[in-house]
């Protein structure tokens, strides 16, 4: 109940007026509801003769007998004047139009929380959306897509179903049973007593079970996340499996998780199906008890009520039991949707620590230099960069070549604050990066991956990408600079041609300048090209580096390379291994030195 309750401290906030408002409702229709048992008794009791007619109107106040009397009163004035006959229409009518505010408000109540429920439930996915953008690469390395997917769907869902769907029996049930057990005080102070003796015990049996269902719940949501990553998985590498045969390996790593996931949900749907039989069980049980009790008492004369009043608190008793058997429910379904909020929370409590400062300096342009600085960096304690210093004045081509895995994208990386240095610093105009605001950083970079990153959208929405209101003859122009312009109107549609997902209608050549035509429409003055021709065949190759040659033209430009040839002509070439800078030349110094560079050259060479 504790974690419920921060829950809505923490995204009620904005709702709070529509939650007063379906606060007030609820308890006008608790009042209706509960007057009409009330009012019930001593009516009846008029009409058929067992209790003497009202002739003295009494003074009309804020109370139960104020009221009761002033409607009797009434009753008596009918019966007097007209007949039993006319006073029954009149309690008849006054029930119905008690009834008609009953409903009237329960359904203004419900009409509210409806702005409720699906305001939190589309904050909480905005939220986690937003989160997953600003997180930074570090905490994607530890997760699976898969998992992540499935906390932003299926758990959203769950949230929504067992917390959201919970929301109005947690509000309406609470005001009706606290309403009615002020009236059954006034009528039997001691039974009603006896009533709360009762019932905590009942609810202490009831949370045991909600507790384990929580804990099973979380079980079956993490493993459904596992679920989900075996298939994003299996779809990206689906070729591979194809192509060695793996069919029945892939099947039967599915459906051990799968049987996994049945056996988790078998458990947790036992439980949750537990809820109504013992909620039920438990509250006949409370029922013949108080039977027992309110009779003991009646029959022995110690208490003020008498068998028709009797009646009528049995009534308004068993009028909360099945608000208390919906509360208790209630309270199943909320653990279980506590358990995908802690899943959730994961996401939406991580915290970033690539920030902004609070004082960060706004930068517009890039005017001179690029200096990193003794820079170091370690993921997880694992040393990747150590002591690296470079100068790279504005207008330069420098090229990064080395072994794989020896720190040339991680030191691109840091650059656009992907990651931020370990120790050392690296400075644009000397304003060290940290101490830039990171939109205004990365309005200076465009990057050109070896993988061209492109959306299951049209070829003019893949190029304009990231810039606002984009001209149609900005995106031409762009396309026809990184010759892409020729294909894309060969297309069906031309720019308004979809690529399907990840651009898979598109051949790798032709995703490659789609991509390099998007960075040219940017207009970035600093460029980083990592490994752009190295998954492509000779022909692609050739017109993706011509592509290449124009957009770094006037630009200061970051080049990782395993292809020499494209590369020999840069102002500077930076030897990594191990994640140190070993060498340090144009083309033909590192051929003369005849160290790491020049094997590297023989090998391709041969």
């Amino acid at each position: 109940m504790k974690d419920f309750i921060k829950l809505l401290r923490r995204f009620i906030p904005p709702y709070k007026t529509k939650l007063v408002w379906n606060i007030i409702f609820n308890i006008l229709s608790a009042i209706f509801g509960v007057f009409s048992f009330i009012l019930m008794k001593p009516t009846l009791e008029i009409l058929f003769g067992q209790k003497e007619l009202v002739f003295a109107k009494p003074e009309l106040e804020l109370s139960i007998t104020s009221i009761t009397e002033t409607f009797n009163f009434y009753v008596s004035k009918i019966i007097e004047e007209s007949s039993n006959e006319r006073a029954l229409i009149f309690v008849s009518v006054f029930f119905i139009i008690a009834v008609f505010f009953k409903t009237g408000f329960y359904y203004l109540a419900n009409y509210i929380l409806v702005f409720i429920r699906n305001g939190v439930v589309r904050d909480i996915r905005s939220k986690i959306y937003s989160k997953i953008l600003k997180l930074p690469l570090g905490f994607y390395s530890e997760e699976r897509k898969g998992d992540i997917m499935a906390r932003i769907t299926g758990d959203v869902t769950e949230v929504e179903n067992s917390i959201m769907n919970s929301i109005e029996m947690m509000i309406k049930n609470p005001i009706l049973i606290i309403v009615s057990v002020v009236v059954m005080f006034y009528m039997s102070w001691s039974l009603t007593i006896f009533v709360f003796i009762m019932f905590p015990i009942a609810g202490a049996i009831i949370g045991k079970i909600g507790k384990s269902l929580k804990k099973e719940s979380r079980k079956g949501q993490d493993k459904m996340g596992e679920i989900l990553s075996i298939v994003e998985e299996d779809l990206s590498g689906l070729r591979v499996i194809k192509a060695f045969n793996a069919e029945k390996t892939a099947t039967k790593r599915f459906d051990k998780e799968n049987e996994k996931y049945f056996g988790i949900m078998n458990q947790l749907m036992w439980r949750r199906y537990l809820a109504h039989p013992t909620s039920e069980f438990l509250g006949t049980v409370v029922i013949m008890f108080v039977l027992w009790y309110g009779g003991h008492l009646i029959l022995n004369e110690k208490s003020t009520l008498d068998a028709a009043g009797f009646i009528v608190y049995l009534i308004l008793f068993y009028s909360i039991i099945n608000p208390a058997k919906a509360f208790s429910t209630a309270l199943y379904s909320i653990e279980k949707g506590l358990a995908s909020m802690d899943r959730i929370d994961k996401i939406l409590l991580a915290k970033s620590e690539i920030v902004d400062k609070e004082n960060a300096f706004e930068i517009q342009s890039f005017e001179s230099e690029i200096t990193y600085e003794n820079v170091s960096f370690a993921y997880n304690s694992t040393p990747v960069l150590k002591n690296i210093s470079l100068n790279i004045k504005k207008g330069k081509t420098i090229a990064f070549v080395g072994q794989s895995g020896g720190g040339k994208t991680t030191l691109v990386d840091l650059l656009p604050r992907f990651w931020d240095v370990t120790d050392g610093r690296i400075c644009i105009d000397g304003h060290d990066l940290r101490d830039l605001k990171m939109k205004n950083l990365r309005n200076l970079i465009g990057n050109v991956n070896q993988e061209p990153i492109l959306f299951n959208d049209t070829f003019f929405n893949n190029i304009a990408f990231g810039v606002e209101n984009a001209k149609t003859e900005d995106v031409v122009s762009a396309a026809k600079i990184a010759n892409a312009h020729n294909f894309i109107m060969s297309s069906e549609k031309g720019y308004d041609t979809k690529i399907g997902d990840r651009g898979d209608k598109l051949s790798g050549g032709h995703k490659q300048r789609i991509s390099i035509a998007r960075a040219v429409l940017n207009n970035p003055p600093i460029l980083i090209l990592d490994e752009a021709t190295s998954a492509l065949d000779t022909e692609s190759e050739k017109l993706v580096q011509e592509a290449l040659s124009n957009l770094m033209k006037n630009r200061t430009s970051l080049v990782i390379a395993h292809r020499l040839s494209t590369i020999k002509h840069a102002d500077l070439i930076c030897v990594l291994h191990e994640g140190e800078i070993i060498e340090k030349g144009t083309h033909e110094e590192l051929l003369k030195i005849n160290g790491r560079y020049k094997n590297l050259h023989s090998m391709q060479m041969f």
